[in-house]
């Protein structure tokens, strides 16, 4: 395997906002919902050794004590007892982990965590049976003792301590079910009639417990269930951990969790993934695929898998009004569909659920549009502007008011400030790509008037002079009130903070006039076709004059900037995807364009320029902020779009990339986005990785 075992990962239902995150050592993991950030909480997992009496547990928890020293001051109770569980040691752990399952062994135990990674049928048409089964909020644990080789049986247990100090932890005892949760949001159950579940301050309260009424003392917050094999068998039980969150959960929109219409409490939910549990464990399994039997390399598979997790822990599936109003949140910063997160998340979800890609480009039509003027940095002059959409559409479970997000703050030209051309060409880069990837004709009809709008509004923020447009972004928008509007790379410098004249945005702006030339002629709108066509080659020829005497275009154009950016071929993904592929080629209409781009990546890609010194890729030659989201989207184009070859430079940087996810101490964080110089820095917790799932289209 190419990575270390100890890491967190997400283990997430399909739109719960919840995940059960394992894999980090100390009390680093646990049942979280709607966190930023890992639960923190003690998770026990151990087996009773073979002499009997003691115990080994993965090292997934840290001190116990706290809260039985809060109660016994003083007295002979103040104290566990240390000697009850030990650690496995590391040697003895290994992980085998995928898309669908996780699995932890040491000794005679085998821990393994089923996660749903399964299309998401459209509710307002699909079968009930199949989105209960996709939806139900809760994940899948299957443990199994080998005491096949032991004359006497053995316990092993799986249970975990409370991280909410105000919500009692209790015991589960009904309708054939046994387990163990904290209030009414968090549970482990099983629906073995042998298994008994506990509470206590301490682990070793609950495993030691001789009277068996007191495993329902219900003072201390850890809880587990326990086990038992006889001797000479080998038996696997199976477990469900089960999330549950009633009533309206968002302000701004009086929303509620979809689940919540077939799932009255948390006791329905144990109930049913218990009675499903089959076949909703052999649906994970088969989530494995998507990334098994791929020509893939250990590594690539290793970062599809952890980043699908994580996608899916960020995920916020809705009900307002009787509709699906669906929601991916942006890891531990919490925004609620940040458009420059959807726009390269489009492909991950037009594969799995192409209706949600549907459903949040008319969240932003509808609530999350506005319309400004625009202006020349140097003269402030305001001049015709047009639609555009906000950066985000709120933070933590609280919807912004329409026409504005939570993130973006005027007067300022760094991080925070306004992304309105980014997003309004994201808008126009989603819609144009789901029409051509679904077929779905009808949405580019009702939406007609927005795409024109939104075309307008691009040519506006080029030149107010038709004649002296170039294709690129000239003018800033008047929601800045002075200040200067920045891209998705917000917190690197110039080289991909500046949006006006950045050559990330331009490519990106000439892959959306390739699918508006088409769109528009399917659409009988033969003007603006023509027009987005002159926009296209004009935007081409400006780009391919830039390039320098070394081999490369400055990341910024006309301002002297010397800066080198791998993004600079990022939108070139659009013409591929919108049915264009015919100007992707170096023989073709933009053949000096795409040859153009090809020498740049090439002479970027070296190292001290865009390599950094582990072989990983660093987006800026200027920053050491690299994005693995962006750099996942970048290689797709590189490798499949620009023929390029994938030799032993390329492998070492994604054995770099691997390292960079599993740092010994920062990867308690999952999987995230943003490394400054090989580090886990920033955006962790993260969605975006699913960018990942281009690589599975290569030939």
């Amino acid at each position: 395997m190419p990575y270390e075992p100890f890491f967190n990962a997400h283990h997430s239902p399909v739109g719960a906002f919840a995940s059960f995150t394992l894999g980090y050592k100390g009390a680093s993991g646990g049942l979280g919902i709607e966190l930023g950030k890992p639960a923190d909480e003690n998770m026990y997992i151990g087996l009773e050794t073979e002499e009997g009496g003691t115990y080994q547990a993965f090292p997934f928890f840290g001190d116990t004590e706290e809260d039985l020293a809060r109660f016994a001051v003083g007295n002979d109770q103040t104290e566990g007892d240390q000697s009850l569980i030990t650690h496995f040691s590391d040697e003895e752990i290994q992980r085998d982990f995928n898309a669908g399952t996780d699995t932890w062994r040491a000794g005679d135990l085998e821990f393994t965590i089923y996660s749903p990674v399964r299309e998401i049928p459209d509710p307002e048409g699909g079968n009930v049976q199949n989105l209960k089964d996709t939806i139900v909020p809760a994940v899948f644990v299957e443990v199994t003792i080998d005491n096949r080789n032991h004359a006497k049986k053995r316990k092993a247990f799986f249970g975990y301590q409370g991280e909410d100090p105000y919500s009692g932890m209790r015991r589960i005892t009904s309708s054939g079910i046994q387990g163990i949760g904290q209030g009414r949001r968090t549970a482990i159950v099983t629906n073995d009639a042998a298994a008994k579940a506990g509470l206590g301050f301490t682990i070793d309260k609950v495993l030691n417990v001789e009277h068996e009424f007191n495993l329902g003392f219900g003072l201390g917050l850890c809880g587990a269930i326990v086990i038992e094999a006889e001797a000479n068998e080998k038996k696997t039980f199976q477990l469900a951990v089960c999330f549950y969150r009633d009533g309206y959960v968002t302000s701004g929109i009086d929303t509620t969790y979809y689940y919540t219409q077939y799932f009255s409490s948390i006791e329905e939910v144990a109930a049913y993934a218990l009675d499903r549990f089959q076949p909703l464990i052999d649906h994970c399994r088969s989530g494995n695929q998507l990334v098994d039997g791929q020509k893939l390399t250990d590594e690539q598979r290793f970062m599809m898998a952890h980043s699908i997790k994580s996608y899916y822990g960020n995920t916020q599936f809705l009900e307002n009004n009787g509709k699906p109003l669906w929601v991916v949140n942006e890891g531990e910063y919490r925004m609620m569909n940040t458009f420059d997160l959807t726009v390269d998340q489009l492909f991950y979800e037009l594969k799995m659920s192409p209706w949600t890609v549907k459903n949040v480009l008319e969240q932003f039509t509808d609530r999350y549009s506005y319309k400004d003027t625009v202006f020349f940095p140097e003269t402030k002059e305001q001049h015709p502007g047009g639609i555009s959409f906000t950066h985000d559409m709120g933070v933590a479970n609280v919807f912004s008011d329409p026409g504005r997000s939570a993130y973006e703050f005027a007067g300022i030209d760094d991080c925070f400030s306004f992304m309105t051309h980014e997003e309004l060409v994201n808008w126009l880069c989603c819609a144009s790509v789901y029409v051509s990837q679904t077929g779905d004709e009808a949405f580019a009809v009702k939406h007609k008037e927005v795409l024109v709008e939104a075309f307008n509004s691009m040519l506006h923020r080029d030149h107010p002079e038709p004649e002296q447009r170039n294709g690129l972004m000239g003018l800033d928008s008047s929601y800045t009130k002075g200040g200067a509007e920045i891209t998705t790379y917000d917190s690197l410098d110039v080289s991909l903070g500046q949006a006006r004249n950045n050559i990330y945005l331009a490519v990106k702006c000439w892959g959306v006039y390739a699918a508006l030339e088409k769109l528009f002629q399917k659409l009988e709108l033969s003007d603006l076709s023509r027009e987005a066509g002159r926009q296209l080659r004009s935007c081409a020829e400006t780009i391919t004059s830039e390039m320098t005497e070394e081999g490369y275009i400055p990341a910024v154009i006309t301002e002297g900037n010397t800066s080198r950016i791998i993004p600079a071929i990022e939108g070139l993904i659009f013409p591929y995807f919108t049915d264009c592929k015919e100007y992707l080629k170096e023989e073709g209409e933009f053949g000096t364009f795409i040859q153009a781009l090809k020498k740049h990546i090439e002479n970027v890609l070296k190292p001290g320029v865009c390599l950094f010194e582990d072989g990983g890729w660093k987006i800026s030659s200027t920053s050491d902020n690299s994005w693995l989201s962006k750099i996942y989207l970048c290689q797709f184009i590189y490798r499949e779009i620009l023929e390029f070859p994938w030799g032993e430079q390329e492998k070492a940087a994604d054995q770099a990339h691997v390292k960079w996810l599993t740092h010994p101490k920062l990867s308690y964080w999952s999987w995230s986005d943003q490394i400054i110089a090989g580090e886990i820095s920033a955006s962790r917790y993260y969605p975006r990785g699913v960018t990942s799932i281009l690589w599975l289209l290569e030939k």
